[in-house]
């Protein structure tokens, strides 16, 4: 190949300096610096990478998952009353001794075939009214207890002291108000010729039971019924 020969126009190369021989136009390459923001999620997530602990399974994913059996409900049924020895002794106190000095012992111990006579009734009827005595004396004493606290308390821990008193004095009342309304049925059913016999079946109730519960209106059988239908079916 022959070489270009020197224009007149052309600069003298300096001495000891080569002329490079011609290259082609090589493509240029662009370099893309990576964002600030770029740099900072890779920098986040070299860091997490490092301070990320493997946290090993507790169980085998394999297993398989155990069956899951709820256990029974248990239904709670009133128990029965204890069954009452009678005393031979006592058979026939209740011929000789007046209403008011018989007790619950006297009573139990009278034979099965005088259930319900005029001396049982007015024995459970002189116990009825007792009760609605007391019931109607806690009434009044509750009353002038609450009119007596009306004067206000300044301070507030004694204010709060005060008030959860009297709403528990009135729960109390308020379940008192109840019994109250079944002593009344009680006594109707008495003076109707009922009472003593079960309001469902018309068995008899039992003396142990009414000693026990001098309201009850049902036998112990029928109010374990009402009790489980009431769980059932909410009624």
């Amino acid at each position: 190949m022959k070489s270009r020969k020197p224009m007149p126009g052309d600069a003298a190369p300096e001495a000891g300096s080569a002329v490079p021989p011609a290259q082609a136009d090589a493509p240029v390459r662009t370099v893309r610096k990576p964002s600030a923001a770029a740099a900072r999620r890779a920098e986040r997530a070299a860091m997490h990478a490092q301070t990320t602990e493997a946290v090993a399974p507790t169980h085998d994913p394999r297993a398989a998952k155990a069956s899951y059996s709820p256990e029974p409900v248990m239904t709670t049924i009133t128990p029965a009353a204890a069954t009452l020895r009678k005393d031979p002794s006592r058979a026939d106190n209740w011929k000789r001794l007046p209403v008011e000095q018989l007790t619950d012992a006297d009573i139990l111990a009278m034979p099965d075939e005088e259930y319900m006579n005029d001396v049982q009734l007015a024995y459970f009827r002189h116990k009825l009214l007792t009760l609605k005595r007391d019931i109607l004396n806690n009434a009044g004493e509750t009353t002038e207890h609450l009119r007596e606290d009306t004067v206000v308390v300044p301070d507030p821990a004694d204010r709060a002291t005060i008030e959860e008193e009297h709403a528990l004095e009135l729960r109390t009342r308020d379940r008192e108000r109840k019994l109250l309304k079944k002593i009344e049925q009680a006594l109707a059913r008495i003076d109707s010729g009922e009472y003593g016999y079960c309001e469902e079946t018309g068995e008899p109730i039992g003396v142990g039971r009414l000693l026990a519960r001098p309201t009850a209106s049902l036998s112990i059988e029928a109010q374990q019924r009402r009790e489980l239908k009431q769980k059932l079916f909410g009624d």
